[in-house]
């Protein structure tokens, strides 16, 4: 570890040598933003006040924040938009549309679409009559679906107009709405859309107003967490509502330009809590406008950038490749509006980041950190004259603490040390939904949310993410449970015992390998168990790799040692 650490260091310094200026200076003996006492690091923002009334839901707080926004949300295939004068009568006309389809506060609904303007319609009517949403990919197999729509106790799901009669039998007969590519008023509606459009066209002026508290479930985003298989997250209206004063509106109060003119291209996926925090929630408090990508393609990126002036790109390190390639083919006419692009949910390679300065030297770049458990909250990158931390995942938000723990013993360890990031903020879930022992392992008692990442401050409070404790293995910025595809080749006739880790992938970040003993006798080949995963997930959780052996590496207690079977990888290499 500490070898991983002095390189680490090095990347730091081989990066940021050409780019620093007079770097802020802070004492890094006892820095005030870390208590040795405690070992607490605190954010070196000052903290926000956020709203203390009980009753307050967060659709009525993004709505409460006055600008001169003009365009909403704009499809980039079509370059049809919802115009800020008329977001917040959409969006009561799809509450009154839900409320009068007999959807009640409490209910849970279903959201499996992929990015577009409707996304954030359905999202923010439901939410205001006090339903909870429970999104989801929308390349997700049927089995998949079905867990999770079971799981959230869902009565309701909102799918592509083409998947309605798939889902409906999928579901036992629930209730499925389909949802137009486009929102388009001018032409009439397909058989499987019609009512949605009933739906959004109702009278605003028949949504009930509920009252909804802070605490209140607004959301169940489904992850691994620390380990085992998906689980779903309960995010509270008061996590999100923090998470847009924190996450994004003081981000923007640090820039020099106003919110209104900067234009967002949403390829991340809203589904995603990296997604939903911005581009369906955060952003529109801000006026900004918001440009939806049904499905990401590296050229329609670069034209629609191009189209509609995109000022800020969010992305994952496969999408941030991507934009670095195409602008390496593009002439000099072209990506010239964008000022910042911020990385996420996947580490970067050193590599990647100093592609992307050499390609697009006008741009500012900055990463972030943050889990669907903490609703997207912990570290922004912010770039100053004085410093510039590229390979850093930032400073700790305003209101939010940290520690890094020693895993083994459990001690906090001061700036420069590698351990185990613990979280404490506004952000911090509610729990993971009817599972009283897994919200223990990751929550304590003490509101600290047990990260599973290896970290290490730096003197200055930057804060860098360099291994994970956690089994999770991120396919391009998604998260996939290896229990999840464990699951799936365990119910092989032909597989004794089955282990599944991530292997290190240049292009995708990681990539799901199986290691597979077969049953004696067994002929099963690896294309056949490949092919078998494939058909029951989703596509981006598709085994890549099969490897035979006769035995699985356990502990005493039965624990898979994921940590051999990578070290079994890099030898491969």
């Amino acid at each position: 570890m500490a070898a991983l650490l002095k390189a680490h260091v090095e990347l730091q310094s081989s990066l940021e040598e050409e780019h620093d200026g007079t770097k802020e200076t802070l004492n890094s003996r006892n820095p005030s933003w870390y208590s040795p006492e405690t070992g607490i690091y605190s954010s070196k923002y000052p903290s926000i006040n956020l709203p203390s009334e009980p009753f307050l839901d967060v659709v009525s707080f993004i709505f409460s924040h006055k600008h001169n926004g003009i365009h909403a949300l704009v499809d980039s295939a079509s370059g049809l938009s919802v115009p800020y004068s008329k977001l917040l009568p959409l969006v009561k006309s799809m509450a009154a549309g839900l409320h009068r389809f007999g959807v009640m506060q409490g209910d849970v609904i279903l959201i499996l679409l992929p990015n577009s303007v409707c996304f954030p319609l359905i999202f923010l009517g439901a939410l205001s009559i006090g339903a909870t949403v429970t999104p989801m990919n929308p390349l997700s197999s049927l089995l998949e679906i079905k867990r999770q729509f079971l799981d959230s106790k869902a009565t309701l799901a909102f799918a592509a107009g083409g998947k309605v009669d798939e889902l409906v039998n999928a579901l036992g007969g629930c209730r499925v709405v389909g949802v137009p590519d486009v929102l388009d008023f001018s032409s009439q509606p397909s058989d499987d859309c019609s009512v949605f459009h009933e739906l959004i066209s109702c009278d605003p002026g028949m949504a009930p107003t509920p009252r909804i508290m802070q605490q209140d479930t607004a959301a169940i985003l489904y992850s691994s967490g620390t380990t085992g298989r998906s689980k779903g997250v309960m995010l509270t209206h008061g996590n999100f509502i923090a998470m847009i004063e924190i996450f994004v509106r003081f981000e923007a109060s640090l820039y020099d330009y106003p919110s209104t003119e900067n234009v967002y291209l949403a390829v991340v996926p809203m589904f995603h809590v990296y997604g939903l925090s911005l581009f369906v929630l955060g952003l529109l408090s801000l006026g900004s406008t918001v440009v939806t990508m049904k499905k990401f393609d590296a050229d329609e990126m670069g034209r629609s950038i191009d189209r509609y002036r995109v000022t800020h790109l969010h992305a994952v390190p496969p999408i941030l490749v991507a934009l670095t390639k195409r602008a390496k083919k593009a002439d000099g006419n072209s990506l010239w509006s964008l000022k910042q692009v911020s990385c996420g949910a996947a580490p970067l390679s050193e590599k990647n980041i100093s592609e992307l300065f050499e390609t697009l030297p006008h741009v500012d770049f900055i990463q972030g950190y943050g889990m669907t458990e903490s609703t997207a909250l912990a570290t922004r990158g912010y770039n100053t004259v004085g410093a510039h931390k590229y390979s850093s995942v930032g400073l700790l938000s305003p209101n939010v603490q940290a520690k890094v723990v020693d895993w083994a013993t459990g001690a906090h360890l001061p700036p420069g040390s590698v351990g185990e990031l613990w979280l404490r903020s506004p952000g911090n879930m509610k729990g993971y939904l009817d599972n009283i022992d897994a919200t223990a392992v990751a929550l304590d008692k003490e509101g600290w949310l047990h990260t599973g990442d290896i970290v290490y401050f730096d003197p200055e409070g930057y804060l860098y993410v360099i291994d994970r404790l956690k089994e999770m293995i991120k396919y391009k910025g998604f998260q996939i449970a290896p229990a999840d595809l464990e699951a799936v080749l365990t119910s092989h006739p032909e597989v004794l015992d089955v282990a599944v880790t991530g292997a290190r992938d240049e292009e995708a970040g990681e990539i799901p390998v199986a290691f597979v003993v077969p049953k004696q006798g067994s002929r099963v080949s690896e294309a056949s168990l490949m092919d078998y995963v494939a058909k029951q997930v989703a596509p981006y959780k598709k085994v890549r790799k099969v490897y035979f052996r006769s035995s699985i590496p356990r502990s005493p207690a039965g624990k898979i040692l994921r940590r051999e079977l990578r070290n079994l990888l890099v030898s491969r290499l």
